[in-house]
Formats: C-alpha cells, sequence, structure tokens
C-alpha cells in the first residue's frame, strides 16, 4: 500500500511538474512575466521564490493537477510600464507556443523515458506462443503452441523482428483495433525452419482492448510450463494432492502441453453450470502420480464465474532482455510515442462516437494501482507506465475541450481565421459547458475505477 501511494504521487509530481515547466519555460522565453508556477491547488504548503525572480515556485495541498500564472490585464490591474510583459498583449502566435508547450512537453517526456528503457533494456517474456484458444482466430490458423514468433507485421508492410510477447502483444492490439490482418513468421523447432501464418483480425469487430479480445484472437499470453505455482489452504487443488512444482501431464487422455492449455482444461470442466471432476497426471517429486481433481465456480473478476482448482497455474514464462542501441532507441522511442497518442485518439473517437466502451477512461484510483503494480516490478516497467501516462496526459489536453489547453488553442485558431478573439460572453459560456463536459468525465472514470478495483 505504501508502495502503491509514493509511486503514485512521484508519477503525479513528475508528470504535472512537466507539463507545468513546458508552460513556464516558453512563458519566459517568449518575454512573457511569471508570477507563479505551482504545482498543486488549494493552500500552498512550501513556497520558494529564486533571488531576482519575479516567480514563486509553490507545492500545494491538493495534488491533481497543477498552475502557471502569469502576469495578465484579464486577471488583474497591470502597470503601464509591464504591459509588454503580460500574456494577454503578446502576439498570437506566442500565446499559442505558450499554451501548447504544456501537452507537447508530456509527449517528449514520454520519448524521453521509452528512450532510456530502450536504451538501458528491460526484461518481458519470450515471443512464444502458448496453446491458442479452442476455436479462436489463432487456432483457426493452425497454430498449436510452442512456436517462437521471429518477425510479424499487419498485411500489406514489411515483416519487421518481434523481440518480446508485449511487442507482439502492442501489434494485435494496433491491429485489431484498426480492423487490420497480421502476418506471422514462426519458427517451428531448432532445425525445423519457418512457417508464415495469417491471423485475419479485419474479422473482429471489437470496442475495447480487454482479456475478452485477446481470448478471440486465441493468443491469451507466452508459453509457461504446466506446473504447478502456490496452492491455497482449503482449495480444491490441495484437496485433490496438488503440491507446488507438479509437472502436469495429462488431464484426462488430453496431453498437456503448456499453462494456457491447462487453464483452459480447468475451465471448460464446467457442464451445465457445475464443474466435472477430472483426472489429472502429474508428476511429484519425480514421480508420476494419477489425482482427481474437482474444480469450483469462482468470481473471474468482472461479472461472471468460472471454473478454478485454487492453485496457480504455469510456471513464469521465459524471458529475454530487450535492449536497443543509440539512433534505435531514440527512434523506437519516438514511434512508440506516436503509436500510443494515435491510438489514444482513436479510442477516443470511438468513444464519442459509442463504438467504444466508456469503461476504457480510468481515473486516479486506477493509475495509483497500475503505478504500485509497475514499481512492484522494476523501474524500467515503472518509467513505461510514466510514460504511457505521459502521452495520455498530453493527448487529453490537446482536446478542443474549453477548459483544456486544446480549448484555448481552438480559441486562438477562430482568432487567426477571424481576426478577432472570442468574446468574453462566449468565453464564459464555453468555460461552463467545459467545466460541465469534465465534470462529467471524471465522474464516469470514478465509477470506473471503484467497480474496476471494487466491484
Amino acid at each position: 500500500m505504501l508502495m502503491t501511494v509514493l509511486a503514485f504521487l512521484l508519477a503525479l509530481g513528475v508528470l504535472i511538474a512537466v507539463h507545468e515547466y513546458g508552460h513556464y519555460r516558453v512563458a519566459v522565453a517568449c518575454g512573457i512575466k511569471v508570477l507563479r508556477f505551482s504545482i498543486g491547488f488549494g493552500t500552498v504548503l512550501w513556497r520558494w521564490q529564486p533571488k531576482g525572480s519575479p516567480t514563486e515556485f509553490v507545492l500545494s495541498a491538493f495534488p491533481l493537477g497543477g498552475y502557471v500564472r502569469m502576469l495578465d490585464e484579464r486577471e488583474a490591474p497591470v502597470d503601464a510600464s509591464e504591459r509588454h510583459l503580460a500574456f494577454n498583449a503578446q502576439p498570437l502566435f506566442k500565446r499559442a507556443a505558450v499554451v501548447a508547450a504544456g501537452p507537447v512537453a508530456n509527449l517528449l517526456l514520454a520519448v524521453f523515458l521509452y528512450t532510456v528503457v530502450n536504451w538501458t533494456g528491460v526484461e518481458e517474456p519470450a515471443a512464444i506462443l502458448a496453446s491458442p484458444v479452442q476455436g479462436s482466430i489463432a487456432a483457426q490458423a493452425g497454430l498449436q503452441g510452442g512456436e517462437t514468433v521471429r518477425r510479424a507485421a499487419l498485411v500489406g508492410e514489411e515483416l519487421e523482428a518481434v523481440t518480446s510477447f508485449e511487442d507482439l502483444r502492442w501489434l494485435l492490439t494496433q491491429a485489431a483495433l484498426n480492423g487490420r490482418d497480421v502476418q506471422l513468421e514462426v519458427a517451428l523447432g531448432e532445425h525445423a525452419g519457418t512457417r508464415d501464418y495469417l491471423l485475419p483480425l479485419s474479422q473482429v469487430q471489437v470496442k475495447e482492448a480487454d482479456a475478452q479480445l485477446f481470448r478471440r484472437i486465441g493468443l491469451m499470453g507466452p508459453w509457461t510450463r504446466p506446473e504447478v505455482g502456490d496452492v491455497m489452504p482449503g482449495s480444491p487443488a490441495e484437496r485433490g494432492g496438488l503440491r507446488r512444482g507438479d509437472l502436469v501431464h495429462q488431464i484426462g487422455n488430453t496431453p498437456i502441453v503448456d499453462g494456457q492449455q491447462l487453464r483452459e482444461l480447468i475451465r471448460s470442466s464446467v457442464v451445465q453450470g457445475v464443474p466435472m471432476a477430472q483426472t489429472w497426471r502429474v508428476e511429484q517429486a519425480g514421480v508420476m502420480r494419477t489425482l482427481e481433481m474437482t474444480p469450483e465456480m469462482q468470481s473471474d473478476g468482472r461479472d461472471g464465474r468460472v471454473a478454478r482448482v485454487g492453485a496457480m497455474i504455469g510456471a513464469p514464462p521465459e524471458f529475454v532482455t530487450v535492449r536497443m542501441g543509440p539512433v534505435d532507441g531514440l527512434w523506437r522511442g519516438a514511434v512508440k510515442t506516436w503509436e500510443v497518442s494515435s491510438l489514444t485518439l482513436r479510442m477516443m473517437g470511438r468513444m464519442v462516437i459509442g463504438e467504444a466502451s466508456i469503461r476504457n477512461i480510468s481515473g486516479p484510483l486506477t493509475i495509483a494501482d497500475y503505478a504500485g503494480k509497475s514499481a512492484s516490478l522494476g523501474l524500467s516497467q515503472y518509467l513505461v507506465f510514466l510514460a504511457l501516462i505521459s502521452v495520455s496526459l498530453g493527448v487529453l489536453n490537446l482536446l478542443p475541450l474549453p477548459v483544456l489547453d486544446g480549448g484555448h488553442l481552438m480559441y486562438y485558431l477562430w482568432e487567426a481565421v477571424t481576426g478577432k478573439a472570442v468574446s468574453d460572453a462566449w468565453m464564459e459560456r464555453l468555460q461552463r459547458g467545459g467545466i460541465a463536459l469534465l465534470m462529467a468525465m471524471m465522474s464516469v472514470a470514478f465509477f470506473n475505477d471503484v467497480t474496476r478495483l471494487f466491484g
């Protein structure tokens, strides 16, 4: 819990500070007087003003945001001798640059973070495929599990090396959401050569990238040994005689090749809502044993129930270190930022027209949960998390909502086209509407957080 709180607060501090520093740095470069740089809102907890600087730097009590307050005649009277330092007196291009600088700073931070991870390396599951879900797209394509994906691409594009299972998962996500087919080049064995497979993901009509999407594709995770992990006290696994470290060779007449297949066979034990007994052949401390196992129905963490035995199924997957050179790492960092940004925008557009679920909207509780989980996995995973949230923050602030930076840029676009600034009356109406829409989005995000974490 403490790690979650600290990781969340650090993430907020970094992302807000970078965003506001973008506004601040460009404002100073444009000759605008900055009165206050604040991380957070409300009661000031700490303040500091460098000698000879007009800017007061403060840390405030409510951490969900920040602001840069500039000299502005619309907020308070400005002495004639300082009017040239006021934000509202600047040319249009300078005002637009100051407003755009915050989101741009977040996107540049994401490029930097992805690049650092690419340079230092990150441990990720190898791109070895688990047994596909029965009847899924992968199964129908002929994949059986155990294949190592060497290269992949959207159909019509050049095949590129697949560095890890996460790399493959990202490609499949983009393909499914954009209605594109995927071509895979897989190694069949050490001396068996390679073979191409086509996954017709253009046939998949999806609203969100969730576990059900990957169940339909059939590639739920990387290959794992069908080994038993921790066994819960009083569970069907314990009653049936399973022990940590047991290797499952067979259920009924079906040979077991990996953990994914084993989990699927446990799920499929249900007949008319009741789990049936299964005969397991397991290797226990070097000795082959036959065990009778009857799974139990348990919550799947969403709205349904599935058959489980009360034990961790599947050993940890094989991991590889993904590391890139200076140029490739920087390029991939920029490309990943672009891909995540464009995917975020497309998902937002789909939610607006009803083609994607609003359950995709996450709030601070979910972000805090992911912050803690990513921090527990190591620095590289935490930096990837920061990069993802930084992209989301940058893209969100560029939306044309009146209370966001993108809304102000829309005002400036109107001014550039018509030669007139948006009137105060219209500005007030738009601000009220923007606040109402933003509050509605925050309410949806909070509801999603509660149902996702506590539902």
